[in-house]
């Protein structure tokens, strides 16, 4: 790939990475209720799923889901029926004084593989990325090469970029932890982000291939 090209692949993949999305918002709650470190798997199933898209891009399902619209739309209800369910999650879960005394937001509290889980599913939520990843790969890679290296090379930068700057959205929400621990922010911060993920879901129902 020429320079330019390069140049070219990581404008798009800083702009791609570095605007809030679902993932930014997940990893965010999770920093702000249990730590930055918690929140680190947050990231890892993020870029987890985005190597889960790549390979879904690469080997042409991308293109049937750009192609068939039945497809498209199981997947995409699907995914705008998880991000509602976090949504909702997020939005009823209550904590009172006394709860939170007696059960404190610590990373212990909970599980590291369900935080990872959680985002994992937050990735490959949205067909509309697999389609971007389906139209955006094939313009960097060279026919004439191997394949399989270029591919590596790509989704690498794409998975690195997107774990740094989600980690620095998790340390820039761990900073305001303890100012959110009061009991009523909790509450609202939980309403805020649920109706956020909501809004997501929402969005992403109703949101054509185009």
């Amino acid at each position: 790939m020429t320079f330019q090209s390069w140049l070219i692949y990581l404008t798009l993949v800083f702009v791609a990475t570095f605007t809030p999305g679902p993932a930014v918002f997940f990893i965010m709650t999770k920093s702000t209720l249990y730590g930055w470190r918690k929140a680190s798997f947050a990231a890892l199933g993020n870029i987890t799923g985005l190597f889960c898209l790549g390979i879904i891009a690469v080997t042409g399902l991308g293109a049937i889901l750009k192609t068939s619209a039945i497809i498209f739309d199981m997947v995409k209800f699907a995914g705008a029926a998880y991000l509602i369910y976090l949504g909702l999650v997020q939005f009823f879960t209550k904590n009172s004084d006394n709860a939170l005394a007696d059960t404190p937001l610590t990373a212990k509290s909970v599980a590291s593989g369900k935080i990872f889980f959680q985002a994992l599913g937050v990735a490959v939520s949205n067909p509309k990325a697999i389609i971007f990843l389906t139209a955006l790969f094939p313009q960097f890679l060279d026919v004439s090469k191997a394949l399989a290296p270029q591919f590596f090379i790509l989704v690498s930068v794409l998975m690195t970029s997107s774990f740094c700057f989600l980690m620095f959205y998790a340390i820039v929400a761990h900073k305001i932890k303890d100012w959110l621990i009061e009991p009523s922010r909790i509450n609202l911060f939980r309403k805020a982000t649920g109706s956020v993920f909501i809004s997501f879901g929402v969005l992403l129902a109703a949101a054509s291939r185009d």
